[in-house]
């Protein structure tokens, strides 16, 4: 799992590399799993939700969370329903203007926040559709675990 700051443009690269020809309850279930087996390998101390618009589809905590990361996985979320982009990328543009997120977005830092591991789910011909955040590791290996997991489970053949 690579932790290095992504640029913009390789962020973008992954959203656009990673829409999926669909995105139902199975694929939700078969991303979570896969997500739990990568945090359990790693001793990953997080918990993983996937979202289709406002339904919570799958949610797991693993050993070492807390309800923190719940409330760090609601506010990531929120990003990305707003912004319609991965929370680290919205962070990263902020950041490359000089300034942060908190500091310009004018939104309330209580309720979003720009920090990596909330990606969008994106669908083809119907865009974004919903959200698979991971919390509880820096942010850069939250979105990275995120990224690796859709790499995966987009190179998994479904029926």
């Amino acid at each position: 799992m690579s932790t290095a700051s992504p640029t913009i443009s390789e962020l973008i690269a992954q959203e656009r590399r990673l829409t999926l020809p669909r995105f139902g309850y199975d694929d939700a279930f078969a991303l979570g799993g896969l997500l739990v087996s990568m945090a359990r390998e790693q001793h990953a101390p997080v918990a993983i939700d996937i979202r289709r618009g406002a339904q919570q589809m799958f949610h797991a905590a693993l050993p070492g969370s807390s309800a923190d990361n719940d409330a760090w996985i609601d506010r990531k979320r929120k990003v990305v329903e707003r912004y319609g982009e991965s929370s680290y990328l919205v962070g990263t543009r902020f950041r490359a203007k000089g300034t942060t997120f908190e500091e310009s977005s004018r939104l309330d830092p209580d309720v979003y926040a720009a920090h990596g591991g909330a990606f969008p789910i994106a669908v083809t011909g119907a865009g974004v559709i919903g959200t698979v955040t991971v919390s509880g590791l820096p942010q850069a290996e939250d979105h990275s675990m995120v990224v690796e997991a859709l790499e995966r489970f987009t190179a998994t053949p479904r029926p």
